[in-house]
Formats: C-alpha cells, structure tokens, sequence
C-alpha cells in the first residue's frame, strides 16, 4: 500500500514552522516578476506583522525570489505556492522554501514532501478530497478557491466530517470577508494578496505594502480576541 509506505518513510516536519502557520493567521500570497524586490518585500510584510509569505511559481522570477528571501530576511518564513510538480517542489526547496503550496491534490507532490520533511499544503474543494488527504497522512490543506466554493458557510460544512484537519482558505479573500473566514474553527490562516497589490510591487512602494500589512495583522489580531473572549 503506497500510503502506508509514504508514511513509514516520512522524515518529520519542522515543528516550529507548522507552529507559525497555525500562528501567523494571515498568508501574503505574492506573484513577482522580478526578483530584485523581493527583500524589500519580505521586509515590509515582516515589519507590517506578517512573518510568513507566500511566493507563486507562476513567474520565471519565483525560485529566485524565494532564494534571496531566505538569504536576506531571516524574519520571514518563505514558501512556494502553485507547485505543480515535484520538479518545482525540488527547486523551491533548493531555493530555500519552507513549506509547499498546491492549488489541487497531487499525490506525487505530497509523497515527496513528506520523504523530504517539507510541510505540503494541497488544494481541495470537496470531502472526497478531503477524505484523499487524510489517507495521504496531511493534516491541513488549502480549502481552495474560497470564495468560488461557497465561501465560510460552505468551508464550516466540509469541516463538520472532519474534525482533525486544519485548513488555510485561499481564493478571493479580503479584508471585508477575512473575519468570517478566521471564526471557522478549524482555519489555521487564511491566503490571501489583498496586501500585496501588483501595482505597489510593480512600483517598490514598501511603506504602501507594510501598511497593509499591519492592517491585515491588526485584523487578524482582533478576530482572534474576539474568539478568546467567546470561549
């Protein structure tokens, strides 16, 4: 059974970067066209409250984005979203990513991860999805595309079933309808690129991003005390 050998060869994950994207709350999910930006970004994202980000191999300059990040910003934890294949799981790594992103469920992707102790965050949509992560030995996954889905109300009911996976919501996510979104119990972080807006990065306005940063972390922050006060 592939599963089960999966699981036997599975090196262990690092515990301290699965406790800050349970922590973090808020994902920047950043595309870059040039990497010369790119820590300058991650400098104004960590200095705005947002620690983790996420780059997006949908560009030519995204393994070397990911590469001068983890060089330059040792405050930021950098990941690889839109993988699609272990080859650029491979690169990512190599480049000096933390964690995997997949828009859908590639079990080839995951297999290599977990043999290479990489934290991987596929993409699903559905309980049968779900249900095909489990088996695959994950414990959160990107509910994705959110809002495309059925948003909160649809994300709270696939969750019903499954009481033991963390999810990170992606997909037209926004400072209007974060809240609801972090109020489902099961969500560890919501991705999102409201806070990174093209033409800022296009135009290297930091103090632009850093401010919606702290925007994003001071919203996130106040969900949070809200749901501590419920309890």
């Amino acid at each position: 059974d592939k599963t089960k050998q999966t699981k036997r060869h599975a090196r262990p994950v690092d515990a301290a970067v699965v406790d800050k994207l349970n922590s973090c709350r808020v994902v920047p999910v950043v595309a870059l066209s040039d990497a010369a930006g790119a820590p300058s970004l991650a400098s104004a994202l960590v200095e705005g409250g947002l620690p983790v980000v996420e780059i997006v191999f949908r560009t030519a300059a995204a393994e070397e984005a990911v590469r001068r990040i983890a060089q330059t910003e040792p405050g930021a934890l950098v990941g690889a979203g839109t993988i699609l294949t272990v080859e650029q799981a491979k690169k990512a790594v190599d480049a000096g990513a933390r964690f995997i992103v997949s828009p859908g469920l590639n079990p080839e992707v995951v297999r290599w991860c977990q043999e290479n102790g990489i934290i991987v965050i596929p993409g699903v949509a559905t309980p049968s999805e779900v249900e095909k992560a489990l088996r695959l030995g994950l414990s959160m996954v990107k509910f994705f595309p959110a809002e495309a889905n059925g948003g909160p109300k649809a994300l709270q009911a696939i969750c019903a079933p499954f009481p033991g996976i963390k999810f990170m919501p992606t997909g037209g996510i926004n400072e209007d309808n974060l809240e609801k979104y972090l109020t489902v119990p099961q969500v560890a972080c919501c991705g999102g690129s409201w806070m990174v807006p093209q033409d800022a990065i296009n135009q290297g306005n930091w103090k632009y991003i850093k401010e919606l940063a702290q925007r994003a972390s001071a919203l996130a922050r106040s969900v949070d005390v809200k749901l501590s006060q419920k309890k």
